[in-house]
This record gives structure tokens, C-alpha cells and sequence, in this order.
């Protein structure tokens, strides 16, 4: 279809994606189902071939999957100000609701119905990272090879506290030499399946073969902007690095910039190294603050990944030792947001023009399935630290040689929190109920549990 009236301008675009953020809730899947209902089905933008291309691309490359790819689609429709435009607006609305219930934690964390609220809400927490295993190892776990990945990495990071950089790179390493080794469990692949029940063929859509190609023009623009979204993002770190080492914002744009090399697997996968790093290393926050923090951001538009705002927030309100705290945690969060999406930006604008070469690469497309395996085993273990810290309240930490483990006090269990967390699973995987209902029919609960205790 040749460009005309009908094609949309980057201002229509740009209501279009503001409409999309504000309905991004319920983590990647949900808010990819949400864009392909708008840009394939209602609006016939992008037509179903170019969608899920888009998506496997964006697939292969660490980061918010969700966000990267209205990013890319963005980009396809209206260079780099469309992917600009695109991919602010998707984290913007995350952004501003975050950094508010930051603040609200952080003044008035302690007091009773705050606490009451949070303490529900980590319960449904729980429930829906466990429906994140299953979810993931459904797709991912088809064979026996990477059911044997995910379980040795579920063993090495929760035995023996292997880092998660670590069981990436393993995992990776095993994909690709299964690969060239030519082993039929080593097949590349993946995908979400079905995103919409319409069809619309590309031909049917406004973003034509004249607009999918790639001219020189296009080409030198996006690397152009790949270009400086590294420097907007490795800039402020070495500057960091440089005027103030050892500093609490050293340590967020540092730790929070390798997170961003290193995400594949989604904000549940990430989780489980920044528990690692941020609770036990750092010690930023507690571990049932992760929790809450998880709770933020999955009531809230954006993506999942938000939650790293939490964190950097925390860290710098409680570790910088400024006059003014709240200040010092707003600019912890903000950086923390900064190093974790501007190398999203530069992912993009650098890979789209190779894309057709990444998606051709067999080699690769099987280390990232092997990557996504092992996945499963870090969730599961993500999983598995949250019930622990949820349920009981005394944990004892085992470290004898090569073991490195957490174990409950099986007298401290919290029956009240056992009691939620069994509700929020039947409501999650037997009942099929949203995650909104759970999140606060949860929150309700813990809030009602609060004032009978006053009563």
C-alpha cells in the first residue's frame, strides 16, 4: 500500500503509543497482546508477518522484550523520533507511578495499613512469579536437553550461589556448541505463539514494502543514534566512576549497567541476581522489600523491569547519607532507570539493520533457547527465595565448601503469610483469576487482617 493521507503522522503515532503505555499492564505477554490488538488488528499499521518478526528479533537481545519492540516498530514507521517516541512513552507511565509509591514506601512504609497493604500484596507476589515457571518452562522445557539446563542452573545458583552472569554465559556456551555439534536438542527457536486471533497480512497494512526497507539514509541514522544512546548511557557511569568512586550512585550505574547486558529471560530472571546483589551483597534493601518493590511494579503501567527503580531508590535513600534522603533516593531511582533503558535504545538502533542476519544465525538462535532454559531454573529459584522469605521469618544460611544456601527455621513459618500465599495460588492456578484481581483481592486481605488485629 503506498503511502497516502491514511498513513499516520509521528503526532497520531505518538497518541496511539501514549494510549498503549497507559494499558501496559500484566507483563510482557500482556502488553504485547495489547500492541498487536491496536497496531495489527485495530489500526492495520503493521501487518502479522512484520509483528512477530519484529518480536523474534527483539527476542534475541537482553532487555524488556514488551518495550523494545515498540521501539523497534516505532523506528520501522518513523525513524529514530518514532522510536523515541515509542519506546519513552512505554516506560514513562512506570516511571512516574514507581518513583511515587517510592516516596510513599519511604516516608510511610512503616506505618500499620501501609505495611498491612504490602504485606498482602507480597503474597500474590509470590503466586504469580511461581505462574511465571510454569508459563516459561511450557515454552521453553520441550525436550530433555533443556529441562537438564534449567535444572542444572536451578542447582547452581541456589546450592552453590552461582552468579547469574555466570549461568548465563554456561548455558550459552552449551546452546551454541549443541548447535554446531548438530544435536537435535539444540534446536533454536522460540516465540510467544499466537499474539491476536486476527490476521491482517502485511500487504493489508499501512507499513508497505516502501516503508520496511531500509535505505542508506535509514541506516546511517539509526547507528547514528545507536551511537549516542551508548554515550548518554556509559557516559554518566564513567563520569560517576571517575568524580565518585566507591559512592552509593557509583554502585547503582555500575551494577544496574551490567543488569542491562544481561537480561535476557525477563524482570523475574533479573530478580534473582539482583536478590543476590542488591539484598546480600549491597544490602540496599531487605529481602521481603523486594517483595514489595515486585508488588509496585506489577500494579502499575510499564515494564516489569520498573522495579530496578525501587531498588536503586532504596539504595541511595538509605546508603548516600545526604541531608536531604528523599532527594538522594529520587536520583538513585532516576539513574537506575537511565542505565537500565538507554542501552535498550542502542540495541535497537545497532541491531535493526542486521536483523534478518541475527534471526538467520542458527548458532545463536540456540544459545539463546539454551539461555532461556536455564532461565527457568533462575525463576524457579527467584520463586523459591520469596517463599522462603514470605512464609517464614527466621532463616539460617549454610555455607560449607562449595554450598552456599538459604534454608528456613521451620518453627518461624508465618501462618497468616502461609495462609495468603495459598489463597493467591488457588486464586492464580485454580480459579484463572487476572493478575489485578489477585493483587488486590491480596492487598485487601492483608489490610483486612490488619484491622482485626486492632479490633
Amino acid at each position: 500500500m503506498s503511502a497516502g493521507k491514511d498513513y499516520p503522522t509521528l503526532g497520531e503515532a505518538a497518541r496511539v503509543w501514549a494510549r498503549i503505555a497507559a494499558l501496559s499492564f500484566g507483563g510482557p505477554a500482556g502488553q504485547i497482546a495489547v500492541m498487536h490488538r491496536i497496531l495489527v488488528e485495530e489500526k492495520r499499521w503493521i501487518g502479522d508477518g512484520r509483528f512477530l518478526h519484529a518480536l523474534n528479533f527483539c527476542m534475541l537481545l537482553p532487555g524488556p522484550e514488551a518495550q523494545q519492540l515498540a521501539t523497534y516498530i516505532g523506528w520501522l514507521m518513523h525513524g529514530v523520533r518514532g522510536a523515541l517516541i515509542a519506546g519513552l512513552l512505554f516506560i514513562l507511565p512506570g516511571v512516574l507511578a514507581i518513583m511515587a509509591l517510592s516516596w510513599v514506601y519511604a516516608v510511610w512504609g512503616d506505618v500499620g495499613f501501609v505495611s498491612a497493604l504490602f504485606f498482602g500484596l507480597k503474597a500474590a507476589v509470590l503466586a504469580i512469579v511461581l505462574q511465571a515457571v510454569v508459563r516459561v518452562g511450557k515454552r521453553a522445557l520441550k525436550n530433555r536437553a533443556m529441562q537438564a539446563i534449567a535444572a542444572a542452573s536451578f542447582a547452581a545458583i541456589f546450592a552453590f550461589g552461582a552468579p547469574f552472569p555466570l549461568i548465563v554465559a554456561v548455558a550459552a556456551l552449551v546452546g551454541w556448541a549443541g548447535a554446531k555439534a548438530g544435536l537435535a536438542g539444540f534446536q533454536g527457536g522460540g516465540g510467544h505463539g499466537a499474539v491476536g486471533r486476527a490476521h491482517v497480512d502485511d500487504a493489508a497494512s499501512l507499513l508497505g514494502e516502501e516503508h520496511g526497507d531500509l535505505t542508506g539514509a535509514k541506516r546511517a541514522g539509526a547507528f547514528r543514534a545507536g551511537a549516542a544512546a551508548l554515550v548518554l548511557w556509559l557516559a554518566p557511569v564513567a563520569a560517576l566512576l571517575l568524580l565518585a568512586p566507591g559512592s552509593v550512585f557509583a554502585d547503582i550505574a555500575t551494577f544496574f549497567s551490567k543488569l542491562a547486558v544481561l537480561t535476557f529471560g525477563g524482570a523475574y530472571a533479573v530478580l534473582a541476581w539482583v536478590a543476590q546483589e542488591a539484598v546480600g551483597t549491597y544490602g540496599w534493601l531487605a529481602p521481603g522489600e523486594m517483595l514489595d518493590g515486585l508488588g509496585m511494579a506489577e500494579t502499575t503501567p510499564g515494564p516489569l523491569i520498573m522495579v530496578l527503580q525501587f531498588v536503586g531508590f532504596m539504595g541511595a535513600f538509605r546508603e548516600a547519607g545526604w541531608a536531604a534522603p528523599l532527594i538522594a533516593g529520587s536520583l538513585g531511582g532516576l539513574l537506575a532507570t537511565w542505565v537500565t533503558f538507554a542501552p535498550c535504545f542502542a540495541w535497537i538502533f545497532l541491531g535493526a539493520p542486521f536483523m534478518e542476519r541475527l534471526r538467520s544465525n542458527n548458532a545463536l538462535s540456540a544459545a539463546l533457547t539454551a539461555v532461556t532454559a536455564a532461565v527457568v531454573g533462575v525463576i524457579l529459584n527467584l520463586a523459591l527465595w520469596f517463599a522462603i522469605h514470605v512464609i517464614w521469618r527466621e532463616v539460617v544460611r549454610i555455607d560449607a565448601g562449595p554450598l552456599s544456601m538459604e534454608l528456613p527455621v521451620l518453627a518461624s513459618v508465618d501462618w497468616a503469610a502461609a495462609a495468603l500465599s495459598v489463597l493467591a495460588l488457588v486464586a492464580v492456578f485454580r480459579l484463572k483469576l487476572g493478575m489485578t484481581t489477585v493483587l488486590g483481592g491480596a492487598a485487601a486481605l492483608g489490610l483486612a487482617l490488619h484491622l482485626a488485629s486492632l479490633a
